[in-house]
């Protein structure tokens, strides 16, 4: 964890992410990228040279995931938790019965938690995308779109007043992975019908091919391409 913990900051740090006095809110999604991030970030806050609060925030979207032991995480790692019930599966795959949900379901959820996060008087709120997320995204909007684009570390939405940072930028998801079995984080089941069968798992597995296959030291050349790119918010290296 000391190392993600170091990567988190040089994140924060490199990318300014968070200001004196802030309440962090983190998208928890009960997956492991974000249930690390929690722990990285409130770690973090304990010896940072700026004062801020971690508040853990999770969207049930109403496939029947437990929270119970998340809440027990937050607990034993010192910060506020919430959760917010939004019918997510019932808008998306019962009433609308979408073919292709993933778009619709991440507006829904993105806004549902930016409100949830103004409502706690949150205006930074943390999303667990790392190293590997910003390759696929790169790969995606290359293929797809048929242009050179990412997220960026830091994004400011002016019609919310909310800033969203991503502080695993510089962590691999092997890091993340890791943590998980030695630290024993309580990651929820994925209960998403549409999990697994999406672009974004297809682009995981491309380069993961080409890495292990063709072209080893794929991703870190992918990495540096994105930092050189000139894509909005990206610092070069």
């Amino acid at each position: 964890m000391k190392r993600i913990i170091s990567l988190v900051r040089r994140a924060i740090d490199e990318y300014d992410m968070i200001k004196e006095n802030d309440r962090v809110a983190v998208g928890v999604s009960g997956g492991k990228d974000s249930l690390v991030l929690l722990a990285a970030l409130a770690q973090l806050s304990r010896y940072h040279p700026k004062n801020f609060t971690v508040v853990g925030l999770s969207i049930d979207p109403g496939f029947g995931g437990d929270f119970t032991p998340i809440y027990e995480y937050a607990k034993d790692l010192g910060v506020e938790y919430y959760v917010k019930e939004v019918p997510l599966k019932e808008i998306i795959f019962d009433i609308r019965k979408e073919s292709n949900p993933c778009s619709l379901c991440s507006k829904m959820r993105s806004g549902a938690l930016n409100d949830f996060a103004l409502s706690k008087e949150c205006k930074t709120l943390a999303l667990g995308h790392h190293k590997d997320d910003v390759l696929e995204t790169f790969f995606l909007s290359l293929l797809y779109e048929g242009r050179v684009n990412c997220f960026s570390p830091v994004t400011y939405l002016d019609r919310t007043d909310i800033t969203k940072i991503r502080p695993l930028i510089y962590v691999r998801e092997c890091d993340v992975k890791a943590a998980v079995r030695k630290y024993d984080i309580p990651v929820m089941p994925k209960v998403c019908p549409a999990d697994g069968s999406t672009k974004r798992a297809d682009m995981h597995e491309i380069i993961k091919y080409l890495e292990q296959n063709t072209t080893p030291g794929l991703k870190k050349r992918l990495f540096h391409a994105v930092q050189q790119s000139g894509i909005s918010g990206w610092k070069t290296d």
